[in-house]
């Protein structure tokens, strides 16, 4: 029995299957671009570096050997010709502004980004004929309303306009899968920490870091002080508890995701979370990273940031039976 490899002209070259990866010069996006690679697809890069460094392609081409073709657009924008390419079976969508409290200071920025982005990309895909796409969505659609663990069926909800974003771009995408006949996976992140073990993929945002891991790296490395934001919320020890998941794990969560698609019926929606199942709290992510690298943090206690929840970790039973995907590292 011969197969299609084996029909090939002598010297032909097999075409790899290309994913568009909106934002993929980003944490999360970087970190799994390396992982298509590896797996054997070609990414296709769209990012306007607005909160990515374009040394992350240079990271990218170092783990991998790979250099991925880059377009620097911004989504909102015509991405006519990005999607004339050939052989484009999905999108990956994690382009978006993506900061808590910057959401509450400009809130029509988010929704033209977050909201006026999608749109624009569904567009793309509609004209190309892509039917494949899984969306970078949030724990944030879960909203105050709700108790932990979160699972995918309970209501959604929204206290800052950075989830009510997601949650808009959720309902907008479905309105695509009825309608177009696109498949969709809506990986509900929690949070992504830590970092490729080549220490090139680090996160580092451009300006002023909104994540906590970042900014308990600038405190240890600059032995400067860092504020915790809240000592009274009703938990433990009185700081906000976060399910905090490493960046490798979630990257390897979109492999099974477009892996996922590929074997459902067109117009499929699926919210997935993606988690480690389990809570920590800010004073226990510091002591653990004080642990883990043998260094000092230093830290002081200011006012609950606005747009926060006192604790949100994940139900992740969907995650495992759909995607056969659980964590494997520990976040730290």
């Amino acid at each position: 029995m011969y197969n299609a490899i084996d029909k090939l002209p002598l010297g032909a070259k097999i075409e790899a299957k290309r994913i568009v990866v909106t934002g993929g010069a980003g944490y999360i996006g970087s970190h799994t671009c390396v992982e298509l690679i590896k797996q054997g697809y070609e990414p296709i890069i769209v990012d306007n570096f607005c909160n990515s460094p374009i040394t992350n392609i240079d990271a990218i081409e170092k783990i991998t050997g790979v250099r991925p073709k880059v377009y620097e657009i911004d989504v909102t924008r015509n991405l006519s010709n990005i999607f004339k390419l050939s052989n484009i079976v999905a999108v990956i969508h994690f382009a978006g502004l993506k900061a808590v409290g910057e959401s509450c200071e400009k809130p029509m920025e988010y929704l033209r980004v977050n909201v006026g982005g999608t749109i624009n990309l569904l567009q793309h895909m509609q004209i190309a004929n892509v039917k494949n796409i899984v969306f970078s969505s949030s724990a944030t659609v879960y909203g105050d309303i709700n108790n932990p663990p979160f699972t995918e069926t309970m209501p959604l909800s929204a206290v800052n306009p950075y989830g009510t974003s997601k949650i808009m771009c959720e309902e907008i995408i479905k309105v695509a899968c009825e309608y177009q006949g696109v498949r969709a996976a809506a990986l509900r992140y929690f949070n992504p920490i830590n970092a490729h073990d080549s220490g090139l993929l680090p996160e580092k945002p451009i300006g002023r870091p909104n994540n906590v891991f970042p900014i308990i790296e600038m405190s240890a490395q600059n032995r400067t002080i860092m504020s915790v934001f809240g000592n009274d919320y009703d938990t433990p020890d009185g700081t906000c508890i976060r399910d905090y998941i490493h960046v490798c794990d979630l990257a390897l969560g979109h492999i099974k995701a477009l892996e996922y698609l590929e074997n459902v019926e067109d117009g499929s929606f699926e919210p997935i979370n993606l988690g480690t199942g389990h809570g920590m709290s800010v004073l226990e992510l510091i002591e653990g990273y004080k642990k883990a690298k043998n260094t000092d943090v230093f830290y002081e206690f200011a006012p609950r940031r606005q747009g926060d929840i006192a604790s949100c970790y994940a139900d992740v039973s969907k995650a495992k039976e759909l995607l056969d995907w659980q964590t494997e590292r520990a976040p730290i």
